[in-house]
């Protein structure tokens, strides 16, 4: 409650209100009286990718971060997780330390599927056994959160680009690491779009069909599977979309980017801790706050150089750590 009462009479004032002041007519100090405390309005927070490459500490320092700016949920676009791996003991290693950190925040995290965490069948199980759904949707305050996974393959197919995956990462860890980008994984549209399959596609828009109303939707993925023009099951999910406003976030390229499309903002997020290429002034670790209103979303990035504590440091220790290789050159 904000109380201005240097002289008013206790009982003259409204007990309970909101705005309380002594000012009966006349000019007053401040601008006008209209809060902005609408019905409704909420605010929620997005993390990118953490994996690819983590740098250790920056995602403690968005999770510190968050908890001072206190969103009422956080979502994710994926790579978790390092994986990459059919070994059950380390993936239960890494998703343990993932939810450890997580576990720090404030507001509950919602886990989104990358490449690094849903890579081959035993990833695919391990995320079932431990978190269920690998796509799902839920809705908050009459607003439609829809979350897909863009590792959505055939049993063989992802049985190819995994062991096509792991075939150039050995050759990348060669003495000649540039060999590795004529190998066969790089060819592979997947590997930057991913896909989207039939059922899930039906799912999606069964649900997109089941809420028709509701004042706006929010798509969460890891890889720009919108970017593919042969990917006919997620243009299905586009064409159920037409009419509506929603927004789009994926991440997995490590480089901030907006684009427009069908009318609507698809964005691509930065990073909250995976690997940076020291070229591009667009690959900086930040974290993403939205505040949904009853006119739309308002979005804005917050670097996480730029956020201080109480104390004017960057929380969890950021001061000695690089939030953006191109100025600090720690990146690849």
């Amino acid at each position: 409650m904000l109380l201005v009462q240097a002289c008013a009479e206790p009982d003259l004032v409204e007990r309970g209100a909101a705005f309380v002041h002594e000012f009966d007519a006349g000019p007053t100090p401040w601008s006008h009286d209209r809060f902005d405390d609408e019905a409704g309005k909420f605010t929620f927070a997005i993390f990118s990718d953490l994996n690819g490459g983590e740098r250790p500490g920056v995602f403690d320092v968005a999770v510190a971060e968050l908890a001072l700016l206190r969103p009422e949920l956080i979502m994710s676009v994926g790579d978790l997780i390092d994986g990459g791996t059919e070994d059950r003991a380390q993936l239960a290693r890494e998703w343990d330390d993932f939810d450890a950190r997580a576990s720090k925040s404030i507001a509950p995290v919602f886990h989104v599927g990358g490449n690094h965490d849903l890579t081959n069948q035993v990833m695919r199980d391990v995320w079932t056994e431990r978190y269920g759904q690998r796509y799902y949707h839920f809705v908050y305050k009459d607003v439609l959160f829809l979350i897909l996974d863009t590792e959505d393959y055939s049993d063989d197919r992802m049985r190819e680009i995994y062991e096509a995956r792991a075939a150039a990462l050995e050759v990348g860890a060669g003495p000649d690491p540039e060999a590795a980008l004529a190998m066969e994984y790089y060819r592979m549209p997947e590997r930057i779009t991913g896909e989207v399959g039939s059922e899930q596609s039906e799912y999606v828009r069964a649900v997109l069909a089941t809420y028709p109303d509701v004042r706006w939707t929010f798509l969460f993925m890891h890889k720009p599977v919108w970017l593919r023009d042969d990917e006919p099951d997620f243009a299905a999910i586009e064409d159920a979309l037409t009419g509506r406003p929603y927004t789009l976030f994926n991440g997995h390229l490590h480089n901030f980017g907006r684009t427009t499309k069908h009318g609507r903002d698809y964005i691509t997020l930065g990073t909250t801790g995976g690997s940076q290429n020291r070229n591009s002034e667009d690959a900086f670790d930040h974290v993403t706050l939205v505040t949904v209103a009853e006119d739309g979303p308002t979005i804005g990035h917050i670097r996480l150089d730029g956020m201080r504590d109480i104390e004017g440091d960057i929380p969890a220790g950021g001061d000695s750590l690089c939030f953006q290789a191109s100025i600090c050159g720690r990146g690849r």
